[in-house]
This record gives structure tokens, C-alpha cells and sequence, in this order.
């Protein structure tokens, strides 16, 4: 433990001299260089920057990936864009997805997101999958400790599900989510004696020091996990001050109480992820449980998605016994991702068997709009891996809520919107990954991640009968100051996209 917090002193020390470079030093910069090129000039956009609450007319020089000037005075560079009637926002962060390669990222960078995490799971063996993401990446990457995956560390039965993940890790072939439950599902249902317990919580550590971005929890899927074991997962997370990504079980507001309960009794920085299909009818309670909680000092944070319907496997234990009364829905209401059928008794017990993704179409429309527009709830998609009919939130979540919760129904105002979509995931996040400090935010010394609408046209495309389709209205987005969609098109053989670590990573 030690070493732990003599390396986060370290850290931490070297990000506050960093935000007091980028705070003052690059404003110097900017003054002595005013005269000579940028790299890149966007030119006469709308700029938003939720953080200082600019919302101005403005040309934004670029250098190097960073931001280097924000004025109102002609600027020059190599490369001038006219971005006038467009929207200049900080690049959209995306905390909760699954979908990790290139494929779900070229449909994430044309939603606007330009960093894509996943938390909920998280990724075993994380200096393996980082490296082998290295400078191939379209947009900004990172993952949390997969505590589904450590917590088998000590289980002998787990041996071959760990080689396979190795191999395919290894090759490249690691496709998130559905790897694990394909490979670890058994396991779930395990119960840790206190030896494995211990092997756990010591398995965490390391992926931390992989660069873990906090623990993700997914309780919903591991029956197996008593309540000891979850309780030691958050003392270590309050221990360590790492924040807990969890998908509470099934079963309304009990869960979230449960999860919040051990949150304050450990100091435990929590974020409840979906919470408007955790909590379904009772989002309203269940989002100022959250904000009790926050007023009293705790840090404790939701997300939700703009979407009436969820998706996960089929075989794991959402779908144990007697889930209709836990979610309040029937057979008809699932659907099977790959032939896109509502399912019946008989299809539902054979899909069972096989295994694979299923939309759950289980909310209704007012429980989305109130999550939305309540103050400090983040937008996540959780979007899913590429598939012929995969879940739209995978491609069209940032652009949905723009375009049809914005314009449309004037139900939030454009910069309440991007602030849940970028300066509030940014410091969600920024204690336990310190580079997000310079990212979700259009200042002098950020890193030049932006993204570039027309909030006129922007909308998602994507659907839930005819599968992933680009959204509409992004025109321009930038990632460490490459364009990475250029004139509403993907740049081809453009790879800037960097990791996201935690605070740990050695």
C-alpha cells in the first residue's frame, strides 16, 4: 500500500504542475507566438466550453494536438477550416462501452465521441490489450480492472478460461464483453471462499497498475458474489480512492440503495452506470438518492443512455429465473439480435442454450426524459460490439440526444447537453485518470479533441429494425489534433487515438 500512494503523491503532483502549466505557461506561449502558423485554424464557429461557460463567435489555433489560442483576432495556420454556423464542442466522452475496435470506433467517432471506455466490464490483462492498441486507435481508449475476470484468480477451473482470453488478447482477436461472458460465464455463479477473496483483491491491484481506470462491477451477472466479497471490492476502491463502475442487480431501487449503502460506509467513489434500466419507473428516486448523496459531500455519479431499450447476453444471469417479475417484462419484449425476432417461450429457452445478444425493449419514453433532464446525470451509451442488427445506441446515442432531445423537443438546452456529454464525464473521471483534466473542455492548454456540428441537422440514424448506420449533422472531429472525420466523411489510415490510464499505472 506504500508504494500505492507514494506513486498517486508522485502523480498527483505531476498533474497539478501540469494544470498550471496549461493554465498559465501555454497562455504565454500563445502571446509570444501569435504571429507565427498553427498547425490548424477552425474558423468562425460557435464555441462551447461548458467549464467557463464561453458560448461565443471564435477562432481556435491548434499545435501540436493541443489548443493553443481561443480568439476573436484573425489566426493563421497551415491548414484554416471554415466552421462558421457550425457548433464547436469539446470532443463527446463516452464512459460505458463495449464495442473496442476499430469498427465500433469509426461509429462512435461519427456520433462525435472521441474518448470511448470501457468501465463497466472492464479488460483483463490491460498492459497486453494496451499495447496492442498502440498507435492503432481512431479515437482515445481505456478500461477499468475487470474484477468478473480477477475475481476467478484463485479458482482452478478458471485456468483455461484465463488462457483462452490470453490467446485471444494476444492475437488481437479479444472482443470485450462477449469474450468474457463466453468464456467466464461459469464462473459467475461461484461463491469465493476467503483465500480467493484475498487473491482477488490482490489480482485488482496489478490490473490497476496496469492502468486500470478504477473496478468495474458488474453485480447483475455475478450471482456468486456475496455480499462480503462486493463490500471488500468498495473498501478497496475507498482505500485507494478508485472509483466503482457498477451494474447493480435486478430487482428496482434495493440494489441502488445497496450499492450507495456500501459507497458511504467505505468512502468508496461510486457511479451506478444506466441507472434508467436499473431503476426503471423509479429513476426519479434513484437519481436523487444520487444527489443526496453528492450534496452530502460523497462521490457518488449515474449515466444513462437516450434509448427505451437495453442489451446483454442471453445466457448469463439477467435471464435466471423469474426475470419477468424482476424487469418487468415477457417474452415478446426481448429481441434477438441476430435475426432481429421478438422471442417466444420456445425461441427464448433455445437462444438460452446457445448463447448471444438479445435487446431488451423495457422502459418507456417519460423515464428517459426525466433522467435527461436532471441535473449532473452523464449520457453513456453502452454501446455494444459491431453486429448486423446491433443495438443504435452503439452509433447514434450523442447525436439522439442532440437531435431529437435538444432541437426537437426542447426538452434540455444544447449546453446542458454537451456538458453531460463532456466537462461532467471529464471530471467524473479526471481524479482516477489525471489526464482527463485536459479533455471535455475547450481551453488554452487541452488537448485538441473537438467535435464540430450542425446543430440544425445533427440525428441519429441508426435503428433498431435496420441495424448501425452513421449519424447525421457531425461534420468535423478531432482527436489529439488529427482530423479523424473530415467533411462529414472518416479520414482513411488516421490513427491518433491514445490510451486513457489510471492513476496507478506504473
Amino acid at each position: 500500500m506504500n508504494n500505492f500512494s507514494s506513486l498517486f503523491q508522485t502523480q498527483s503532483m505531476i498533474a497539478f504542475l501540469g494544470i498550471l502549466l496549461a493554465g498559465s505557461i501555454s497562455t504565454h506561449l500563445v502571446m509570444a507566438q501569435s504571429n507565427t502558423e498553427f498547425d490548424i485554424v477552425l474558423s468562425g464557429g460557435r464555441v462551447i466550453d461548458p467549464e467557463t461557460e464561453l458560448d461565443e463567435i471564435k477562432n481556435i489555433g491548434i499545435r501540436n494536438g493541443q489548443i493553443l489560442d481561443i480568439s476573436s483576432d484573425l489566426l493563421v495556420g497551415k491548414e484554416s477550416i471554415d466552421v462558421s454556423g457550425l457548433v464547436v464542442a469539446p470532443g463527446f466522452i463516452d464512459m460505458h462501452i463495449h464495442g473496442i475496435t476499430n469498427q465500433e470506433q469509426e461509429y462512435q467517432v461519427r456520433d462525435g465521441v472521441t474518448t470511448a471506455l470501457e468501465l463497466e466490464f472492464g479488460i483483463p490483462m490491460l498492459s497486453e490489450w494496451h499495447k496492442l492498441r498502440k498507435s492503432k486507435a481512431l479515437i482515445n481508449y481505456g478500461a477499468s480492472a475487470s474484477w468478473i475476470v480477477d475475481r476467478t484468480a484463485g479458482l482452478e477451473n478458471a485456468e483455461a478460461a484465463f488462457d483462452q482470453i490470453q490467446q485471444l488478447i494476444s492475437t488481437g482477436n479479444y472482443l470485450g464483453l462477449p469474450s468474457t461472458i463466453t468464456h467466464f460465464t461459469p464462473t459467475f455463479s461461484i461463491e469465493l471462499s476467503d483465500d480467493q477473496r484475498i487473491k482477488m483483491l490482490e489480482s485488482i491491484r496489478e490490473s490497476l497498475a496496469q492502468g486500470g481506470i478504477g473496478i468495474g462491477v458488474p453485480a447483475g451477472y455475478t450471482k456468486g458474489a456475496t455480499p462480503e466479497e462486493i463490500f471488500r471490492l468498495y473498501q478497496l476502491a475507498g482505500e485507494l480512492q478508485v472509483p466503482i463502475f457498477t451494474h447493480v442487480r435486478s430487482g428496482g431501487m434495493m440494489p441502488i440503495q445497496q450499492a450507495i449503502s456500501d459507497a458511504l460506509l467505505t468512502n468508496a467513489p461510486l457511479h451506478i452506470v444506466h441507472v434508467n434500466s436499473m431503476a426503471g419507473s423509479e429513476i426519479g428516486l434513484a437519481i436523487e438518492m444520487v444527489q443526496t448523496a453528492k450534496n452530502k459531500g460523497f462521490d457518488i455519479t449515474t449515466e444513462l443512455y437516450p434509448y427505451t431499450a437495453g442489451s446483454t447476453g442471453l445466457e448469463t444471469a439477467i435471464f435466471d429465473a423469474g426475470w419477468q417479475e424482476r424487469l418487468g417484462i415477457d417474452y415478446h419484449d426481448l429481441q434477438w439480435v441476430a435475426t432481429g425476432e421478438r422471442l417466444t417461450k420456445e425461441t427464448f429457452e433455445k437462444y438460452r442454450k446457445e448463447g448471444g445478444m438479445v435487446v431488451v425493449h423495457s422502459m418507456q419514453p417519460e423515464w428517459i426524459s426525466l433522467g435527461l433532464a436532471s441535473k449532473n446525470v452523464i449520457i453513456s451509451s453502452d454501446g455494444m460490439p459491431y453486429a448486423k442488427l446491433a443495438h443504435p445506441r452503439t452509433a447514434g446515442t450523442f447525436s439522439r440526444v442532440l437531435g431529437k432531445y435538444v432541437r426537437e423537443d426542447q426538452l434540455l438546452s444544447l449546453n446542458e447537453a454537451i456538458e453531460k456529454m463532456t466537462l461532467l464525464p471529464a471530471k467524473r473521471l479526471e481524479k482516477a485518470a489525471p489526464m482527463m483534466r485536459y479533455k471535455g473542455r475547450i481551453q488554452v492548454g487541452c488537448n485538441a479533441d473537438i467535435t464540430i456540428f450542425d446543430p440544425e441537422t445533427i440525428i441519429d440514424k441508426a435503428t433498431f429494425e435496420d441495424g448501425l448506420e452513421f449519424s447525421e449533422g457531425v461534420r468535423h472531429v478531432l482527436v489529439s489534433g488529427v482530423f479523424v472525420v473530415k467533411n462529414g466523411k472518416t479520414s482513411e489510415g488516421v490513427f491518433p487515438g491514445k490510451p486513457i490510464y489510471g492513476k496507478y499505472k506504473k
